[in-house]
């Protein structure tokens, strides 16, 4: 089986030593979203706000292999408090509809620039989808 770096200018550039996501297969795994803008910027606003950036993110790091949220099979979801669970749901249904991927929601500590919510997800692409 064959690993593929994925990177795209569309979500912003990962601030560490990891990649945007990793192509294994059928399977493509993105690293944790949180809600900057492609120039690194932090998304202005509260718990709404920060989830809306962060999916368009993950879209924009799913499209760079030709899947959409329809190829999610789990998502992962990292919250600074669960009190703000019912309007992150909200949001995040909002992009899902009727599609259910698999998901855990934590509560941490603390996330990376101090952020309300990370998400990183799991999808699956058809083999012969192949983007350069």
């Amino acid at each position: 089986m064959s690993l593929k770096i994925v990177a795209t200018s569309e979500a912003p550039a990962a601030i560490g030593p990891y990649a945007q996501a990793v192509r294994v297969g059928q399977l493509l795994f993105t690293s944790g979203q949180i809600p900057l803008m492609p120039s690194g910027e932090l998304v202005a606003g509260g718990i709404e706000e920060q989830t809306h950036q962060v999916f368009r993110n993950l879209q924009a790091v799913l499209a760079a292999e030709g899947a959409t949220l329809a190829n999610v099979v789990k998502a992962t979801v990292f919250l600074k408090d669960m009190n703000q669970f019912a309007a992150f749901n909200a949001v995040y249904a909002g992009y899902f509809g009727d599609h259910t991927p698999a998901r855990s929601t934590v509560e941490v500590a603390r996330l990376p620039r101090d952020v309300f919510v990370e998400i990183e997800l799991i999808a699956e692409i058809s083999v012969d989808t192949v983007r350069n």
